[in-house]
């Protein structure tokens, strides 16, 4: 029996590990979704029997108490949490949307949305943008308090011109209107490099505001178009888009000849070059 370490086990290691780790991160969804289930029909249950038998708080405390004492190895039994189940199940009546919607996003995060939310449009927009970004919950409780779902879309571009379809419709709707950069901590008398070096500083931030997809290419970033030099402020790849996106920095509102569309209406604002 040979004890030489076969030349293709190292490939064969790699594709076992990820194996492992794809199985471990469904291991773990399935129980979050049925966590987020159980949450909802105790949730459900409760509005049920208050409608039906008139229950007051001290049912609650006295839950929250009994639950507890049989299940002490479990988090997730006291009063407040009972009343995040009631207000869940009183948010989402259908079982199905649970499935679909809440069942896909950790507990806490569901918390969030219901606390912060109330038209259940919003709500669903934010849990299917939690899904499709990967959002922890304090970027989410980030994306609500500068209220993403309004700004995803809304600005004006030349994108159904200068792309095609449907690459122009993603473009459109992947970029915000207004961006919100107020964790730099700079004020609007700053120049375009001093927010540039800034942006530079918090890329990591810069790129949740962003959005999905943006990897960072660089920055000052030299192109030579015909004998003249060129430099970018921030160049990025898309990649869902497929295509580069030139970003320049100005500190001053919009004006036609910075020929992109203004993602923002006031001092400082980014114009925007999509190109392949």
């Amino acid at each position: 029996m040979t004890t030489l370490i076969p030349p293709d086990y190292a490939a064969w290691l790699a594709e076992l590990k990820a194996t492992i780790r794809t199985a471990r991160l469904k291991a773990g969804l399935a129980v979050n979704r049925e966590l987020v289930l159980l949450y909802w029909r105790i949730g459900k249950e409760i509005l049920e029997r208050q409608s039906a038998q008139g229950w007051g708080a001290k049912v609650i405390d006295q839950l929250a108490r009994d639950l507890r004492a049989e299940f002490s190895d479990m988090r997730g039994f006291s009063r407040t949490n009972l009343l995040y189940m009631r207000a869940f199940a009183s948010a989402w009546p259908e079982e199905a949307i649970v499935h679909q919607l809440g069942g896909q996003i950790p507990w806490r995060h569901n918390c969030v949305i219901i606390d912060q939310v109330k038209d259940r449009a919003t709500r669903e927009w934010y849990i299917r943008k939690t899904i499709e970004n990967g959002w922890s919950r304090s970027v989410l409780e980030l994306q609500i308090e500068t209220a993403a779902h309004r700004r995803v879309g809304a600005s004006q571009t030349n994108f159904d011109r200068a792309l095609p379809s449907p690459q122009s419709d993603l473009a459109r709707d992947i970029l915000k209107d207004p961006y919100t950069f107020d964790f730099l901590g700079i004020t609007d008398a700053s120049n375009e490099r001093t927010i540039e070096k800034a942006l530079l500083l918090r890329l990591r931030d810069f790129l949740i505001e962003l959005g999905v997809g943006f990897a960072f290419v660089g920055s000052q970033y030299r192109l030579e178009v015909e004998g003249d030099e060129f430099f970018i402020d921030l160049l990025f790849y898309h990649t869902r888009l497929h295509c580069y996106v030139v970003i320049e920095l100005k500190n001053t509102a919009f004006r036609p000849e910075y020929v992109a569309s203004s993602i923002s209406t006031s001092p400082p604002s980014m114009t925007w070059c999509v190109t392949r």
